[in-house]
């Protein structure tokens, strides 16, 4: 049973630019029927004025509950928090399954308002009340800079199409198109017939910037040679294609650029006095883990918040989505078992990078055993594992 049962509840359900306002009784009346907040100085003003007025009439200050809706809430919590009253923000999974209990199918801002205000009276759910507006900042950088990323990564694939159509083979010279040496070598010749008319020491002096030695450098001048000659006669011939190339380039380096700002900003953010030193103190811990780096560390805190949100690993697990969704049904169970993907979408893609490395790394070391021993791989139960490597600890001791 909520204890909020007693209280006067107001319910909001936040859009972009207004919200729906439903006020509770202490009774569990309607005080009014549900209106309409628009997202602006006169309009919370009008909030302020209603509430002031069912303050009067109960004796009470009200008790407001809100679904969190990415970042269209904040101005309101803020607005509200600021005025001293109680804010709790419920996870929108949860309003979501419990906004039509009835038969009858209802879908409209006022109703969903008027359920969030009975949910947050009569239900016992989990909620939210307070936001670290620096780690709240902390968060939207990352995701920000994690945009960044896949937008590059993006613009690498177009121009790696562009020169499968183009430039047929440069794939075979440059393994990585984006390095800065092919970058700079098809920002000077970005197409096939540019590359064979290219004075000789030209691309030579581009090469040599790689510091690989002259060797290197003439043994993948001959190579590009080859290919631009060869791409001649199988890549499509019109001269506007290069366009494209030059355009990728243009725009994988502008955000590129703009990445590297961003990381530099956020690293500046994060050793400033605004963060708490604690935030410091967990990336090392985190870091402490093999697999986790810097910019995995940054993530996983920025995503959780704070940790003291979490009673138990289990609840941890369900923020991350990677619990298992249960599929039951009387004497039907299935089979097939899912992760319920509904929490952090970028806390997991974190936490995949993680464990594929940790994956990878202990299954090359059972290769090396394998290999090492001449011997077939085996799967022992645990107990049997742990006897074996005490044995063998107690042979070297002696």
């Amino acid at each position: 049973m909520s204890k909020y049962l007693n209280s006067t509840i107001v319910g909001i359900d936040v859009a972009s630019e207004f919200s729906y306002v439903a006020i509770l009784c202490p009774d569990g009346h309607e005080y009014r029927k549900p209106f309409k907040l628009v997202h602006t100085r006169n309009g919370f003003n009008y909030l302020l004025e209603t509430i002031k007025k069912v303050e009067n009439e109960f004796n009470m200050k009200p008790i407001f509950f809100m679904e969190s809706t990415g970042v269209y809430h904040l101005t309101l919590f803020h607005f509200l928090k600021d005025n001293k009253f109680e804010v709790l923000v419920i996870n929108p999974l949860v309003t979501n399954s419990n906004k039509n209990k009835s038969i009858r199918k209802v879908k409209n801002d006022r109703f969903d308002a008027l359920s969030i205000a009975k949910l947050g009276k009569y239900e016992d759910v989990k909620v939210s009340s307070d936001l670290d507006l620096n780690i709240f900042t902390l968060k939207l950088l990352i995701r920000d800079y994690y945009k960044l990323i896949d937008d590059r990564s993006g613009y690498k694939k177009k121009l790696s199409s562009s020169l499968y159509i183009s430039f047929s083979g440069y794939k075979d010279v440059f393994s990585d198109i984006c390095g800065s040496v092919s970058i700079n070598i098809l920002k000077a010749c970005p197409s096939p017939q540019a590359v064979l008319s290219a004075p000789k020491q030209d691309i030579m002096d581009i090469l040599l910037c790689s510091r690989k030695g002259l060797k290197w450098a003439e043994k993948k001048y001959s190579k590009l040679m080859d290919c631009a000659l060869n791409a001649q006669f199988i890549s499509l011939p019109s001269s506007r294609l290069s366009i494209s190339v030059t355009t990728c380039i243009s725009l994988y380096e502008a955000i590129d650029a703009e990445a590297a700002k961003l990381l530099r900003e956020i690293e500046c953010f994060i050793n400033s006095d605004e963060m708490p030193p604690a935030l410091s103190k967990n990336i090392l811990l985190l870091t402490s883990i093999p697999g986790i780096g810097y910019i995995t560390a940054i993530t996983i805190l920025a995503e959780i918040g704070s940790i003291d949100k979490f009673v138990t690993p289990k609840q941890l697990v369900a923020f991350f989505g990677v619990d298992p969704a249960v599929n039951e049904s009387g004497k039907f169970k299935g089979d097939r078992m899912k992760m319920s993907k509904r929490g952090t979408r970028l806390g997991r893609r974190a936490l995949y990078a993680v464990a594929l490395v940790a994956i990878m790394h202990k299954l090359i070391k059972y290769l090396f055993a394998v290999l090492r021993d001449q011997q077939e791989y085996q799967i022992r139960d645990p107990k049997l594992h742990q006897k074996m490597f005490l044995e063998n600890n107690s042979k070297q001791v002696a």
